[in-house]
């Protein structure tokens, strides 16, 4: 797994319940304009808004309508059992990778703490082929996973800890990994790290904004090496845009414009629809993008 990766987020209807026919047509189209994989049920996926049933269904649809080998899936929670029972799950799908995000309830945590649980996770997960991509996302989970534990686990278990998706928009985090745990395949959560992924040794970016700037995003992967500046600056200011709208139901808004189906301006509280001023002020400006 490397390259462009899309957060994809989650089609519901008005009563909260999972659609399948656009959530698959939003997939397809991504991998179809500029995704090298998908990560089906991640922040941008509303995961956590999510029951466990449904997060359930919703890894089984995406395994039997797309290629899995390109999907990495999210089935981190608070508890430990929960978060086994979803990654086995994942696992008897064929998915190769789950991002788990740290326990977030409980803090202070400790690194001892954080090393036991996750260890207790790779325990779980013994004879299975799954790996574990870490998830690190502190402004959402009041953790930041420290580098000495990611890399005591990558250590002992090198197998099964083979990556992270850092969401904390600190790039010297993100090479701080890669210095004490060289193995592990760093992806930043922002597109705007793509002009760097050469250099620093990235493997690409996990990022919700790739639902939208995907193609412009293949465009400076495949051009890593030496990527197009002006490229880059588009990628930046569509993103900023995006961003300031309110990034999932922006997201949300944007691929229901592109798919034309409507459905997709329904969040999961406490996310709330667009606002009809914002959602033009939005399109207008990416139109100038």
């Amino acid at each position: 797994m490397q390259g462009v990766i899309a957060a994809v987020p989650t089609a519901i209807d008005a009563s909260g319940v999972p659609q399948r026919v656009p959530f698959i047509e939003h997939c397809q189209w991504a991998l179809d304009n500029g995704c090298d994989g998908l990560n089906i049920l991640g922040s941008t996926g509303e995961a956590n808004s999510i029951s466990n049933d449904n997060r359930k269904t919703i890894m089984e649809w995406a395994a039997a309508d797309l290629d899995v080998s390109r999907l990495m899936v999210g089935t981190g929670t608070p508890s430990l059992e929960d978060t086994i029972t979803l990654t086995k799950h994942a696992d008897d799908l064929g998915y190769g990778i789950a991002l788990v995000l740290p326990p977030y309830y409980y803090k202070p945590v400790s690194d001892e703490g954080l090393f036991a649980w996750y260890a207790a996770l790779e325990q779980a997960l013994s004879g299975r082929k799954i790996e574990i991509y870490f998830y690190n996302f502190p402004q959402m989970t009041g953790i930041e996973i420290p580098v000495s534990v990611i890399a005591a686990l990558a250590e002992s278990s090198p197998k099964r800890f083979t990556g992270i998706k850092d969401s904390s928009g600190n790039l010297e985090y993100c090479r701080a990994v890669l210095t004490v745990a060289p193995a592990l395949k760093v992806f930043p959560s922002s597109e705007t790290s793509l002009g760097d992924a050469d250099e620093s040794g990235f493997a690409g970016c996990i990022s919700a904004t790739v639902n939208i700037t995907a193609p412009l995003c293949a465009e400076v992967w495949a051009e890593r090496h030496s990527p197009n500046v002006q490229t880059l600056k588009k990628i930046s200011e569509q993103r900023t845009d995006i961003t300031k709208a309110g990034l999932v139901p922006a997201i949300k808004y944007l691929v229901g414009e592109r798919s034309g189906n409507r459905l997709w301006q329904t969040c999961l509280p406490p996310f709330m629809t667009t606002p009809k001023a914002t959602a033009e002020r939005l399109i207008s400006k990416l139109s100038q993008n």
